[in-house]
């Protein structure tokens, strides 16, 4: 059966629709108020999925020091690692940000080896180099036509792409942590996220903006694109990369859903009349096949 990889891919086209949904909604309203708003959408559907799941809403006897460390998972990922991704959704675009997301398995080989004593193979090296290289040559092609201050707001989108895929990968080493002992993936995530609403609506309190994050929620369009990047996104896709990696093989699933910023070269066009040039789809190419060498077996 290949439904595994069916959910991989899957879940990369997810993902793809979820960048496209958030970098629509968040230069309509702002990045900040996409991001807490998706929290509260992703809260409602993966307290369904968590009771068709698990049979509870919630999971509400996690012993403490699994709350520690999904909390601090949380803050890291949803609260500062998506904060910086959803600015880059918006000074970048979509595309751009998801490929230097493809950056996350080359962060987690080298954490790994740091933390973890997990050995590094002359193949990952290569993988790692590939990657590196082929988003370095996508990022610095120069770009025709563009203004001062163009230029800088791409520059600043690039370090927000980076330091979102840095929080991921900080959030993947805390829930590690967590996750000992089989717990469930499902109940990890909402964990996370309550800790995620609770900082970020709790910060939106103390700067007096939550008013004006329910008042962005009148714009028909980007309300729209929200609900959908959270169903598609936190909701479907998380679902389905769960899918993915327990019925095929971690290398083939793994690279598959590693597939979005290809994906997002024709979205990109269609949804923005955006052209890619050459080097722009080779680069991204050598750097999706940097980060499958990633994933062969040792």
């Amino acid at each position: 059966m290949i439904w595994g990889e069916l959910a991989a891919l899957g879940t990369a086209v997810m993902w793809s629709l979820t960048a496209v949904f958030f970098s629509y909604s968040g230069r309509r309203v702002g990045s900040q108020v996409v991001n807490r708003s998706r929290l509260l959408f992703a809260f409602a559907f993966l307290t369904i999925a968590h009771l068709i799941v698990e049979g509870t809403l919630f999971p509400w006897g996690t012993e403490p020091f699994r709350w520690f460390w999904f909390a601090l998972s949380g803050i890291l990922g949803l609260v500062l690692g998506d904060t910086f991704l959803f600015r880059a959704y918006v000074m970048i675009g979509p595309r751009l940000s998801m490929l230097l997301m493809s950056t996350v398995p080359i962060y987690s080989v080298i954490f790994g080896w740091f933390l973890f004593g997990e050995q590094v193979t002359p193949v990952e090296m290569v993988g790692i180099l590939l990657a590196v290289g082929g988003i370095g040559w996508v990022v610095t092609e120069k770009r025709a036509g563009q203004t001062v201050v163009e230029n800088k707001q791409y520059r600043k989108g690039i370090l927000f792409g980076l330091a979102g895929a840095l929080g991921q990968v900080a959030n993947l080493v805390t829930a590690r942590y967590g996750l000992v002992g089989g717990f469930s993936t499902v109940s990890a995530t909402i964990i996370r996220i309550l800790v995620a609403i609770i900082v970020l609506w709790g910060m939106a309190a103390l700067t007096r903006q939550v008013r004006y994050t329910f008042e962005q929620w009148r714009d028909p369009k980007a309300f729209k694109a929200i609900v959908a990047g959270s169903f598609v996104g936190p909701f479907l896709g998380i679902w389905l990369s769960l899918i993915a990696v327990q019925n095929a093989r971690l290398g083939i699933a793994s690279t598959l859903m590693a597939l979005p910023p290809i994906l997002l070269v024709p979205i990109e066009y269609l949804a923005y009349g955006q052209r890619v040039s050459r080097r722009g789809i080779l680069g991204t190419a050598v750097a999706i096949a940097g980060v499958a060498l990633l994933f062969l077996p040792r």
